[in-house]
């Protein structure tokens, strides 16, 4: 059974996404591996599944593109907000999507009138290591602590925003083999939910270039709940202001970790192209 859908992304991190109340999938990790692959199918980082609600204004499914269902994702979550609002399901800039992180509320920002960005908040950090997960932590927070892949050691700081991460941080990006690194962090023994990987290079207090291995999709070419751990991270360390610009492969988002301890995001949203589905 075919189906309509949009491509979009965030920074250059893309997604097919999928109207829910009008069009039906019957399994979505085989569709989403079908779908996502860019040789054979849409191409793209994950699928996206919009449809009703009933605690917030919609409710957002994401699968990676190797099937597995992610918590959620900033990038798609900018997506998602003026999809919605462009094809007129909603006539609201400052939405409630459902996530399988909670509630989160992205807002539609124009400038004289003309689309300018979208700025989500994204709750809270979670810095417990039992709540991330992490094993051997406890509830302690995870700041600048070893951990050892193929005889090399690392520094980690380890974040949730609904979905794990370990941050990384790095004096020269350009030495960092992310191919060869990323996958074996990912499933690291430490994480028994698997994690997301950023390294990280400290530009100056108000800039960080960061690079992400995501889990269940691989290298892309950004990840918004990955910028929000960044930063989260950086503070922690005492490597940056709160607010600060991250350089990504695919283009910059603004993160700040503001006083009320909420993150927030703001950047890009674009669509690419619609199409049927066969």
């Amino acid at each position: 059974m075919g189906f309509n859908f949009t491509k979009w992304h965030g920074a250059g991190n893309d997604f097919v996404l999928v109207n829910g109340f009008t069009e039906t999938i019957l399994d979505f990790e085989k569709t989403a591996i079908a779908v996502c692959n860019r040789n054979f199918g849409i191409g793209a980082d994950g699928l996206v599944i919009i449809s009703p609600s009933e605690i917030a204004d919609f409710k957002m499914r994401i699968f990676n593109s190797d099937g597995s269902e992610a918590e959620m994702c900033g990038n798609v979550t900018r997506c998602v907000a003026r999809y919605v609002y462009e094809n007129k399901l909603t006539e609201k800039t400052k939405i409630e999507l459902e996530t399988k992180a909670g509630i989160i509320r992205p807002e539609i920002i124009f400038e004289n009138g003309i689309f300018n960005q979208v700025k989500v908040d994204m709750g809270e950090p979670i810095l417990s290591g039992a709540l991330i997960p992490v094993i051997g932590f406890g509830n302690n927070r995870i700041i600048n602590e070893k951990i050892l892949v193929d005889t090399i050691e690392y520094n980690m700081t380890c974040v949730s925003m609904g979905n794990p991460h370990c941050v990384i941080f790095v004096d020269d990006m350009k030495k960092i083999n992310l191919n060869s690194i990323g996958p074996k962090l990912e499933v690291h023994k430490s994480f028994p939910k698997k994690i997301n990987v950023e390294f990280a290079e400290i530009k100056n207090e108000h800039h960080i270039r960061m690079r992400v291995w995501e889990r269940g999709a691989g290298i892309t070419l950004a990840c918004g709940t990955g910028s929000c751990a960044t930063l989260v991270a950086a503070v922690l360390n005492n490597k940056t202001e709160r607010k600060a610009t991250l350089e990504l492969d695919g283009g910059n988002l603004i993160i700040e970790w503001a006083d009320n301890n909420h993150v927030y995001m703001s950047g890009p949203a674009q669509e690419v192209f619609h199409g049927v589905y066969l």
